[in-house]
């Protein structure tokens, strides 16, 4: 088993999320990749300079695909919601979604499709049933903030939260093959000797391995 990755060890000229170290070692060397919602392409790159991989990545903001373009990276100009139905069946072997789920209008449509483009799908997202998340619900009284979630709600992108919990439960209802479940608490240890309920009380956020 691989040690607990610490973002505090973490090179700066390579990532400080953690999700995308762990969402890299999910990807087989030379593999080909769409990444959906890439932001500025730090997960292109990661995968490009580690594995050789073919990679693609959609992007909302054109700020976003700019960035990505002035790499040198394969970014065009795209929504998850609306033009994943575009691409053709199998067309990659991983298809992305790194921390975007929550934010699409229709979560399980959009994992549909990541599973029909792609022979795997990697999904990564904050998770909602985090203990810090309850307890500012509960005795604040008002939508938490954390780290992980740190805009305010009416500033938010984010619009389907869930927990690790919802997530599985989805798998289950779609006929999904979970192949690998990964929370990570505040420090991005892995959390992968506790049950179920106590990652998700105490996972901050989750990467998720999956296929048909």
């Amino acid at each position: 088993m691989n040690a607990p990755v610490n973002p505090r060890s973490v090179r700066p000229t390579e990532t400080s999320r953690v999700d995308l170290l762990l969402i890299a070692e999910m990807v087989m060397p030379g593999a080909r990749v769409l990444d959906i919602g890439c932001g500025d392409g730090e997960l292109l790159r990661i995968l490009a300079d580690k594995h050789g991989v073919d990679g693609r990545g959609i992007e909302l903001s054109q700020a976003g695909v700019n960035q990505c373009v002035a790499q040198g990276l394969a970014v065009i100009q795209g929504d998850a919601d609306a033009d994943l139905a575009y691409y053709p069946d199998l067309a990659f072997d991983y298809a992305i979604l790194s921390q975007t789920i929550q934010a699409t209008y229709s979560p399980r449509l959009v994992l549909e499709q990541l599973l029909r483009i792609g022979k795997h799908a990697v999904v990564s997202f904050p998770n909602f049933g985090h203990w810090r998340v309850r307890t500012q619900l509960m005795f604040g009284g008002h939508m938490p903030r954390t780290d992980n979630l740190p805009e305010t709600w009416y500033d938010t992108p984010n619009i389907h939260f869930c927990t690790i919990k919802d997530f599985i439960a989805l798998c289950d209802d779609m006929g999904v093959k979970v192949e690998r479940a990964i929370a990570l608490n505040a420090y991005g240890t892995k959390l992968v000797s506790m049950p179920l309920f106590a990652q998700n009380l105490f996972g901050e956020q989750a990467v998720f391995l999956l296929s048909r």
